[in-house]
């Protein structure tokens, strides 16, 4: 069975947080809107960002929870907020993050997906115009199509 890890109301076309540390806090309280993760996931995506920057180039970030998180993780979900201004991600511009819960190992694939959309210069382009959710869906609908649980 396919799992639907990104829909229209995980994605957020004007993120308010200012810093790094605000995106991770406005990222994890759309996973846990979602049903995706418990309140703990939170400190471990900002522990995991202590450890390794999660910042992917091409204005990307993709905060994930530590391994040990697993058992805040609910189930597999991915959101996604875009900023106007960019944020500074250890001296990185960051204009879009997109926040991944991986349920038993599934966020793997989903990373493979999103990897494929921001390595293309266009695409990242497209993203970063678009004007409505569904437009951001259907640029990024492979991430739908990655995971299985």
């Amino acid at each position: 069975m396919t799992t639907t890890v990104l829909t229209t109301d995980r994605i957020v076309l004007n993120g308010t947080a200012r810093t790094r540390e605000e995106a991770i806090a406005e990222a994890a309280r759309l996973l846990e809107a979602a049903g995706a993760v418990t309140p703990a996931y939170e400190s471990a995506m900002t522990e995991r960002e202590s450890l390794v920057s999660t910042f992917m180039g091409n204005y990307l970030a993709i905060p994930h929870g530590t391994n040990e998180a697993k058992e805040a993780i609910l189930a597999s979900a991915m959101t996604l907020v875009r900023y106007e201004q960019p944020i500074d991600w250890d001296g990185n511009e960051v204009r879009v993050v997109a926040a991944i819960a991986g349920k038993e190992g599934g966020h793997m694939s989903v990373l493979s997906a999103l990897a494929m959309v921001f390595s293309d210069d266009a695409a990242v382009e497209q993203v970063l115009a678009a004007e409505t959710p569904e437009a951001v869906l259907a640029l990024l609908g492979d991430v739908n199509d990655a995971v299985d649980e």
